[in-house]
């Protein structure tokens, strides 16, 4: 059920972000717009619901599972730092969760992406993450799929 005004019901697409597995419970979609950090994902529920708690415990478990899923596939290609998951939707109240793929030489480590640029962005780190998105998105779809994501 779409809320309107709420931008993550009424756009399933869009410039800022690139689809990279769907459910009817969910989407997970990998963020274009923040060129510092490529390897941002975010997992979207489909209901227009503000917080994970207002989900039943089945479909909270299938969220959280979801998001273990893209974890796991950005540890494991690309052995980062830390993976930063938020859950913040302040701006959006949407239930979705950021996915982010922390590396010590990013342009903002140790703070959070949204936070003071600690460095320039390194171009060659950026380029090899970038090189390895399409190989992390067929690893998030292969592994939703059993869960109904195509």
């Amino acid at each position: 059920m779409a809320h309107p005004g709420c931008e993550l019901c009424e756009r399933a697409e869009s410039p800022a972000w690139a689809v990279v597995a769907t459910s009817p419970q969910a989407r997970v979609i990998r963020v274009l717009d923040a060129p510092d950090f490529p390897a941002f994902y975010r997992v979207v529920w489909r209901e227009h619901v503000a917080e994970l708690s207002e989900l039943p415990p089945a479909d909270r478990a299938a969220c959280l599972e979801a998001v273990v899923v893209v974890e796991r596939a950005l540890r494991e290609a690309l052995a980062p730092t830390k993976i930063n998951l938020a859950a913040l939707g302040n701006l959006v109240p949407h239930l979705h969760w950021h996915v982010i793929a922390r590396f010590e030489r990013d342009s903002h480590f140790p703070q959070p992406i949204w936070g003071s640029r600690q460095r320039d962005p390194d171009a060659t780190a950026l380029a090899h993450l970038r090189a390895r998105l399409p190989e992390i998105d067929d690893t998030i779809r292969h592994r939703l799929a059993p869960a109904g994501y195509a």
